[in-house]
């Protein structure tokens, strides 16, 4: 397997509510809701860095497409890690997150390696990572 990430899937409980944090309290570019003619179908993407897609898809609608059956979320069961450029980035971005309703888990602080970050949960638990780390910036600033 070559070493790609192309779409990353978030399962979520409410599809528009997720939308409007993504898209109006994060600021992500996306083309909104697709594939409400399908059942099973209604997804947004976003797009980010590199060419990679952040999907979003009903909980419900992935454990069908997939055959699983729906378990609760760990919050703990991985990250999201988003690198940003300065250390004042890392501010602002939890700032964001926080008033589009998003749950501060870890104020941002000093790394024992030398950065600067922060966690937070969206609205159905995900955890993200705020990251200033001076040894991996970000090559588009």
């Amino acid at each position: 397997m070559r070493p790609r990430l192309s779409v990353l899937t978030l399962a979520v409980d409410d599809l528009e509510a997720s939308l409007r944090f993504y898209r109006d309290g994060l600021g992500l570019p996306t083309q909104g809701i697709i594939g409400r003619e399908f059942e099973h179908g209604a997804v947004a993407f976003f797009d980010l860095a590199g060419g990679v897609k952040l999907a979003i898809w009903k909980q419900e609608d992935l454990a069908h497409d997939t055959g699983l059956t729906l378990s609760p979320r760990c919050p703990t069961a991985f990250s999201i890690g988003h690198n940003v450029a300065a250390r004042e980035q890392v501010d602002q971005v939890m700032a964001d997150a926080r008033a589009a309703g998003a749950d501060i888990v870890k104020p941002a602080q000093d790394t024992f390696y030398g950065g600067y970050a922060g966690y937070f949960r969206d609205p159905d638990g995900h955890l993200w990572e705020v990251v200033w780390n001076p040894a991996n910036l970000p090559d588009d600033g």
